[in-house]
This record gives C-alpha cells, sequence and structure tokens, in this order.
C-alpha cells in the first residue's frame, strides 16, 4: 500500500518506516528538520518536509503522496523538560493533536484516503475501580488541573479520528522505552534518584518498548478494525514494582521514597497522580484483533535490554 507517514523521525516512526519498508508498502514520510530527510531517504521512505500546522502544507503532501493509509504520529516532545507543568510542556504536542490531526483529516478528506491510524495514550483512563483497563472503560473525567490541555488534546484524537474517517483507528500506546538510554530522560532521573517512588506507588503503568510499538501499528495499518486498541505489554505492574527494578538494571541506587505530600510541590499533581492512581491497561484486543504479540511481553525483559543496549 502507499502509507503516508507523519511524525516519521519520532521514537516510533524511526522503527516504524523501515517496518514497513520491509513489509512491501512504499512510504511517504514527514520530518519538520531539513536535516533528516537523507535519514528517512535512506530508511526507504520518500521524505517530505512541512509544517503540520500549515494546512495548505499537509493538503498537498497528502494529494501528492496519495496514500492508501495516513499515519498520524506527530510529537514535539525531544525537549521535554519536566511534567511538574504538563500543559506548558504539551502544548506543542497538544497543537499538533489539534490543529495537526484537524489538517491531516482535511488531507484525507480531499484525497480519498479511508484509514487514518492515529497514536494516543492509556493515561486517558479513569483512575477509578479495576488495576487493568480494557478499551471498554470509561475514560478520565477529573484529569488533573495541570494536565487538562494535554488530555483534552489526547482525548481529541481519541474522539475524532474513528468517527471522521471510514477506518479511523486510535492506538492508545503505553509509556514507551527503547533507544538510546543514556538520552533518556526516565533513565537519566533514575540514576540521579530524581524519580523516586511517590507515596505507596500503587499507580499501575503499562510500558511498551518502540520496537514492539511499531509492529504493533504495522498491523493496524495492514489488517485493523476501525476502533481503538491497547498498545501495551503483557505485564501493567505498579510503581513500587517496575521503579526499582529500573534502578537495578540501570546500575542506580534504589529510588528514594517521598510521601504524596511532599512530592506535590516539588513534582506536581500529575506525577503524585501517576504515581498512586494510574491504572494500567489490557492488550487483550489487539492481540487477539491484530494478530500481534510483543516481543517483549514484559517490562522485566524488556528494561534489560533496553538500558544494557
Amino acid at each position: 500500500m502507499r502509507v503516508f507517514v507523519t511524525g516519521g523521525t519520532g521514537a516510533l516512526g524511526r522503527h516504524l518506516v523501515p517496518a514497513l519498508v520491509g513489509a512491501g508498502h512504499e512510504v511517504t514520510a514527514t520530518t519538520r528538520s531539513p536535516d533528516k530527510v537523507e535519514g528517512l531517504r535512506a530508511a526507504g521512505a520518500e521524505p517530505v518536509v512541512v509544517d503540520a500546522l500549515d494546512r495548505e502544507a499537509v493538503i498537498s503532501a497528502v494529494l501528492e503522496a496519495e496514500p492508501e493509509v495516513i499515519v498520524h504520529q506527530m510529537t514535539a516532545l525531544s525537549d521535554m523538560q519536566s511534567l511538574r507543568k504538563l500543559d506548558e510542556e504539551f502544548a506543542a504536542t497538544s497543537e499538533l493533536r489539534t490543529r495537526g490531526t484537524d489538517n491531516l483529516l482535511a488531507a484525507a478528506a480531499e484525497a480519498g484516503t479511508r484509514r487514518v491510524v492515529a497514536q494516543g495514550h492509556n493515561f486517558i483512563y479513569e483512575r477509578s475501580g479495576g488495576p487493568v483497563k480494557t478499551e471498554e472503560d470509561p475514560l478520565d473525567q477529573r484529569p488533573v488541573r495541570s494536565a487538562a490541555q494535554a488530555m483534552a488534546a489526547i482525548r481529541y484524537v481519541d474522539d475524532v479520528v474513528p468517527n471522521t474517517v471510514p477506518e479511523g483507528i486510535v492506538l492508545r500506546y503505553g509509556t514507551f522505552y527503547g533507544g538510546n538510554p543514556d538520552a533518556d530522560p526516565m533513565v537519566s532521573a533514575v540514576r540521579k534518584r530524581q524519580m523516586p517512588v511517590v507515596g505507596g506507588g500503587t499507580g499501575v503503568w503499562s510500558f511498551i518498548e518502540t520496537g514492539d510499538g511499531a509492529a504493533a501499528t504495522l498491523a493496524a495499518i495492514e489488517r485493523g478494525e476501525p476502533g481503538v486498541y491497547n498498545i501495551a505489554d503483557d505485564d501493567p505492574a505498579p510503581v513500587k514494582e517496575w521503579l526499582p527494578y529500573l534502578a537495578e538494571v540501570a546500575g542506580a541506587k534504589p529510588p528514594r521514597h517521598l510521601p504524596a505530600w511532599l512530592a506535590r510541590p516539588l513534582a506536581g499533581e500529575f506525577v503524585v497522580t501517576q504515581m498512586t492512581e494510574a491504572r494500567g491497561v489490557s492488550n487483550a484486543k489487539a492481540k487477539r484483533e491484530l494478530d500481534w504479540r510483543p516481543r517483549f511481553p514484559s517490562w522485566r525483559d524488556g528494561f534489560p535490554a533496553w538500558v544494557g543496549s
């Protein structure tokens, strides 16, 4: 198929583009940076430099490519410094998830592209009830104030893509890991003992290695039915389990423990909430309907392969 990938040089796009090419698809991939054009070309894609917020430029690029599938992986998180004021850090990404999504959907309509596969996130589920959520569970109606705009932008993609194009798919990814651990802010924080276990560490997280996320995305592009899918490994786990383990495999001292009342002014309400109230997700639907299995079924296998690479 002809596939148009936005965010082709991002954390997941770097795996997805060569996977698509390897599967025999004709890939056009976008980047905001002219410096990344040759990397996309070397991966086998036709590169396009485009500002996703320039509606006419996006429509023109899509019409030129004539894709059968559009993949929306646009973010602007490479320079993220802190989650204390999440809406400020995610402002550019939130705009890509709202205006950028609208531009892509307008382009899809003009080009006659029926299938759009978009990036979502599993942090939007309701934080009450059981520790592991399925796609049928309700979404959070009470987002943390400092993250309200970022969560609304994720919800926007989650709502508009399946309801606008005939074959709209949203992939609610778990927390990504992979790539160069020495450049990863989470690993850096763990090694500096700047990522404590907050409260009882009862927040449940689901992870997905970036290569596994790309493989699931490829499966959704090729055969997924319209709708939403949780894309995560098989092992949702509380912070009190996975964070000390990450510190151990990273060669760091055990993480500190902070009560929530002390962590709140230091790290912000969003971090405290995720550390104490987050809910993990079930990947059963993706495994069943996409015929997909993660190469790393658990972060217990994936973290050592990542941090030790």
